[in-house]
């Protein structure tokens, strides 16, 4: 539980920091990036921990876009990106399902980052985009035949959510046949300001109440993206550093894996939580205080500059 914060570290104690790790993962929203506008100096610090050999990687729960698309979007902010550096929940999703050699249909609470995602592996979908209540929720919860072919349901994040969504997600999920998978389970999403942006937990969390069923969570911090981010890249835990804002997702995950954990807050997570989490009588909540933080990902600028 040390959660020192980066810029009180000695020259020595900070050349050992640096030099502690080969690996990058970072969060995007809220690290590099608040919705369409780079965070100021973000793109500079990832370009630099590149000219000094470290592997770097873009990890995010965001669903709404595709890998490709957030390639786009990093190269449109002045980040340099791969597809093979990026890891995003519409993609787990879609690698989910293939490894598990699915054949049937896709019903979809969420956008077209997803339905993309598994277009692109050959599965197909439904439920994608607006499902009003067009008479009354009686007469359609009467009225409604279940598709056959739907073999699973996938949550996301979805602006278009609905009751008519939330039934017949929750209809499909009663068969204990059917994948009910959960792209990640944040409650919120950064905000360029201090209104609440609900995230697609909040979306997931109805769903699971409606059909009494809990989700396969995909996402940061739970298993399966880890699994995936060590056997793909072959990462070595202890030579990995996690950035993120978030201390339930982003620390969470670093925790678990043994990664170093970075924490900036310039996204979600504010230092009075970080001390609430220090002093707290929960083990769970003392187990999301990173091992660091820094006000924003360019403050390390100046010390990088020296590598």
């Amino acid at each position: 539980m040390a959660a020192r914060n980066v810029l009180t570290l000695c020259k020595e104690e900070l050349v050992n920091f640096i030099n502690s790790f080969d690996v990058v993962l970072s969060d995007c929203d809220g690290v590099l990036w608040l919705e369409k506008e780079a965070i100021s100096g973000s793109p500079e610090v990832v370009k630099r921990l590149k000219e000094i050999g470290k592997k770097f990687f873009y990890v995010t729960n965001n669903n709404t876009k595709t890998r490709a698309q957030f390639v786009e979007k990093c190269q449109d902010l002045k980040y340099e990106a791969k597809l093979d550096e990026v890891m995003c929940t519409s993609y787990l999703a879609a690698t989910y399902l293939k490894e598990k050699n699915f054949s049937q249909k896709v019903y979809i609470v969420g956008t077209s980052g997803i339905a993309e995602e598994l277009e692109a592996v050959g599965i197909d979908y439904i439920g994608l985009g607006p499902d009003p209540v067009i008479t009354d929720s009686a007469e359609m919860v009467r009225d409604f035949k279940p598709d056959p072919t739907v073999g699973a349901v996938v949550v996301g994040f979805d602006e278009q959510i609905s009751y008519a969504k939330i039934f017949k997600a929750a209809t499909y999920v009663q068969d204990p046949n059917v994948h009910f998978i959960g792209t990640n389970c944040d409650n919120q999403r950064p905000s360029p300001n201090s209104n609440i942006s609900p995230g697609s937990g909040c979306m997931l969390r109805v769903i699971e109440a409606a059909s009494n069923r809990k989700a396969v969570l995909l996402g940061k911090p739970e298993p399966y993206i880890s699994q995936i981010l060590i056997s793909k890249y072959g990462l070595d835990p202890v030579r990995t550093l996690m950035i993120g804002d978030k201390g339930d997702t982003d620390i969470l995950l670093g925790k678990r894996c043994g990664f170093k954990t970075l924490l900036v807050l310039s996204g979600v997570t504010t230092l009075k939580d970080v001390e609430r989490w220090k002093n707290s009588d929960s083990s769970e909540e003392r187990d999301l205080v990173p091992d660091y933080y820094i006000n924003q990902l360019s403050d390390l600028l100046p010390m990088l500059s020296t590598f």
